[in-house]
């Protein structure tokens, strides 16, 4: 069940490739050695268990992209990030396994 704090990989690899998710933040929180074995290029590498000693660097009001491996994580810093008054924060559903298909 889609809300506005969740896109499927499919949709946003598409806003991907085409530019449209330029302006926003979008952050891997897999660990290190998943982020060496490939990432997004405009993604921004903080790993879920550093993102409650990072809250201070996010800016509240943007909006941010939040992937993982398969959206296991990622779903679990969406919460956690919504739940400490980010608003425009979204889990891509999928994670990377499902976004990778989409942009190849």
């Amino acid at each position: 069940m889609a809300d506005k704090h969740t896109i499927a990989a499919e949709e946003f690899a598409a806003q991907y490739k085409a530019g449209k998710l330029d302006e926003a933040y979008i952050m891997d929180v897999r660990e290190p050695y998943e982020w060496e074995a490939g990432h997004l290029d405009k993604a921004h590498h903080v790993p879920m268990n550093t993102v409650p000693e990072r809250l201070a660097e996010l800016n509240k009001t943007e909006t941010m992209y939040i992937v993982c491996a398969h959206g296991v994580r990622s779903w679990h810093v969406t919460q956690y990030l919504l739940g400490n008054g980010f608003e425009h924060v979204i889990n891509v559903e999928g994670g990377m396994a499902e976004i990778e298909q989409y942009l190849k």
